[in-house]
Order: structure tokens, then C-alpha cells, then sequence
């Protein structure tokens, strides 16, 4: 089928950022009281937004989540983010495929706050695919693994959620696309994590960007 609409989640897919992000995260738990791992860190929040979790976090560091505390991982984690983030390989390539099959039925539908989204699709030289088309959980009446931010993208490009492919990496991302009755893809590159994105409801994996104009061509 030819998709109407193609939907990229934004953190693991399009930027490598999810490490930058959960280091920043676990060294202010380490600094509350909660001691993680790294694999602990990404296990527990990764594809997540941090507010979301904040009965989690106050009940394992016995403190409140503070409008400051936030602030100041914000801080912390955009100054990391702007020293360090590149592109996921081959994400370029995958967008300018996307764009192809679909012109402009593409978006950004991330679980994230919408400046770090515009901020480091502009860092990495994607923001020109995506202006005008960006939309974050955050806005909307509920969050990832809820369907509203795919719906809303859905919505806009003119496009029924049966039409759309989104692309994710996170259980909770696939579970998001999922639920907005789209096709999801699932860019694993590790195959450990296949499994549970499998049963997430990913319909494919794949392990590189670079295969998705391979995938979208075959389709």
C-alpha cells in the first residue's frame, strides 16, 4: 500500500539522543537519592516523559518533583543535547525517502516537550522536512503509549490513522501508533529489544535507518 501519512517519533529515530538525555536524568536522581544504573535509567524512562513519571520519582528519591528540580534537568539536559547530539545514521536518508512516497504527509510526533523537539531536529539539519508538522505529547490531553499525538498528526495531514506508518523504537511509541490504528515499524538496533516491540504491535523491524527507503519502496 502507498501510506497517506508517514509519522517519525523523534528520540532514537531521527536523534541519538536518548543516552544524552537519560546520563543527565540519572546523574539528578543520583543527586535525590535514587541511585540507577545506566541500563536501569533507559529501561525505566526511556520512550517516557519525565512528568509522567513523577510518582515513581518521588517515591524513590522521598521528595517532591519540583517545578525547579524540572527546570534544572531541562537546563541540564538541553546544554548536553547541544554540545553532543547528532543524527541517528541514516535518518536523512530515511526522511527524504518518506517524503517521496508521501510529499508532504510527514511529521514529527514525539512524547517529548516541543523545544527539545525543534531544537534538535534543527541541530541536526531535519528541521526544513518537519516545519509546520511537529507535535508533542506534551500538548496533548494525554501522552505516549496513549494515541493522541499520532491522531493529532493523523488529523492534520488529512489522513485516517489506517493510512498512516509510524515509526518508533519504544514499546511505548509502538504501543502509541498502535492504538492510533496505524502501521508501525519499529527500527530496532539491538535485536533483544525485537521481541517486545513485536508484541508492542510492531509489524516489521528493522535494524538501520538506511533500509527504510529500501522498505517504503517495496511497499
Amino acid at each position: 500500500m502507498k501510506f497517506e501519512a508517514i509519522l517519525f517519533d523523534c528520540d532514537g529515530v531521527l536523534v541519538d539522543s536518548e543516552p544524552i538525555t537519560n546520563g543527565v536524568l540519572r546523574e539528578l536522581l543520583a543527586e535525590s537519592g535514587w541511585t540507577l544504573s545506566p541500563e536501569e535509567c533507559m529501561r525505566v524512562f526511556v520512550g517516557k516523559a519525565v512528568r509522567d513519571e513523577r510518582v515513581l520519582i518521588e517515591t524513590n528519591t522521598g521528595r517532591p518533583l519540583t517545578e525547579a528540580w524540572m527546570a534544572e534537568f531541562y537546563t541540564r539536559r538541553n546544554r548536553e543535547l547541544q554540545a553532543r547530539l547528532v543524527a541517528i545514521a541514516g535518518a536523512h536518508e530515511a526522511v527524504a525517502a518518506a517524503h517521496a512516497h508521501a510529499g508532504q504527509g510527514i511529521a514529527c510526533a514525539s512524547g517529548a516537550d516541543r523545544f527539545k523537539v525543534e531544537m534538535q531536529l534543527a541541530q541536526v539539519g531535519l528541521m526544513p522536512w518537519f516545519d509546520g508538522r511537529i507535535f508533542s505529547g506534551q500538548e496533548m490531553p494525554r501522552s505516549k503509549p496513549a494515541p493522541d499525538v499520532y491522531l493529532a498528526a493523523a488529523a492534520q495531514l488529512g489522513a485516517a490513522g489506517a493510512h498512516c506508518l509510524v515509526i518508533e523504537d519504544t514499546t511505548t511509541g509502538v504501543a502509541a501508533g498502535v492504538a492510533a490504528g496505524a502501521t508501525v515499524w519499529a527500527y530496532c538496533p539491538t535485536p533483544g529489544q525485537g521481541p517486545a516491540l513485536r508484541q508492542a504491535g510492531a509489524s516489521r523491524l528493522f535494524g538501520h535507518m538506511a533500509e527504510v527507503p529500501a522498505l517504503l519502496a517495496a511497499e
